[in-house]
């Protein structure tokens, strides 16, 4: 075994809601720590399940995932070969530390963030940096510049992030990219972005025109309200495209996956919804939080 892998500590998944509320003898119970959807899933969704045909189950599923490909390409303007799909953010974040670390690379996070990313460079061999954010809970930029050397390959920044809920806005991204040597590759979580409010064009895909080694990442986990059907993807480079479709399982996406992302896409009111709720539980909790002066991000 490798002494890498000999020395993980594995990612802790949730308990099962049902058992968890059968050993705590519990009737209700309202779970917040998976930043899982608590308003569930578009209704075409259940509608597609009611009318899901079985006939097919013993043929591979569509490998390039072609028509939420291009439904996601028209969605957010980007070129369909730029799109690498996974079984979950999880696999993504897998392949993008499989396809581009060695032994004794170095990776830099900003740190409180999301476990994962520590953790397959780990089982690289890689060397994370950690960065701590500032006391307001924002990204250092000023801070992951100094800590990059000539071992650099890869910086993760999780915007908003998990799991302070900063956001950080396209224009510091840019002037952060702007420093980063071109031969380090800077990946944009932002599986969270749907719940930025009151920002235009709050994504860094438009930086993707300037900058050859950024990398963005979405998830049908969340806002989607998907999570149990595992489906997240990376916007690449061109160029590093095709490399990434090289290293990733050809069957990773199931059909039945591939069908309820492609109608929860179709389904904004859904999404213009859960937002809108989310968004006024934030406030709450913030006003709550003020008037009890507990600190909070």
């Amino acid at each position: 075994m490798r002494k890498t892998v000999q020395q993980l500590k594995p990612y802790q998944p949730e308990e099962p809601l049902a058992d968890l509320k059968k050993r705590l003898n519990l009737a209700k119970l309202v779970r917040l720590s998976a930043n899982e959807n608590p308003y569930g899933t578009s209704v075409h969704v259940n509608e597609l399940f009611k009318t899901w045909s079985l006939n097919s189950d013993n043929r591979y599923p569509d490998g390039q995932a072609t028509k939420l490909r291009q439904a996601v390409s028209e969605f957010l303007s980007v070129a369909p070969n730029q799109l690498v799909f996974g079984c979950g953010l999880d696999e993504v974040i897998s392949l993008i530390n499989r396809t581009f670390l060695m032994e004794n690379d170095a990776v830099l996070l900003s740190t409180p963030t999301f476990s994962e990313y520590q953790l397959n460079a780990q089982i690289e061999g890689a060397i994370s940096i950690d960065v701590p954010v500032k006391d307001d809970g924002h990204i250092d930029f000023d801070g992951l510049i100094d800590a990059i050397t000539p071992a650099t390959k890869l910086v993760w920044l999780c915007n908003p992030n998990n799991p302070t809920g900063t956001y950080e806005s396209v224009a510091l991204i840019e002037q952060f990219m702007q420093q980063v040597p071109a031969n380090i590759l800077v990946v944009v979580d932002e599986a969270y972005i749907d719940y930025v409010t009151g920002v235009e064009n709050s994504s860094a895909l438009q930086l993707q025109k300037q900058f050859s080694n950024l990398v963005v990442l979405r998830t049908f986990s969340k806002a989607y309200g998907l999570a149990n059907l595992r489906v997240g993807f990376g916007v690449f480079p061109l160029q590093l495209a095709q490399r990434m479709q090289a290293v990733r399982l050809p069957y990773n996406l199931n059909d039945v996956s591939q069908q309820a992302a492609l109608v929860a896409l179709q389904d904004q009111a859904f999404i213009q919804r859960t937002v809108a709720k989310t968004v006024s539980e934030r406030r709450k909790w913030e006003a709550f939080l003020t008037n009890q002066k507990i600190p909070f991000f």
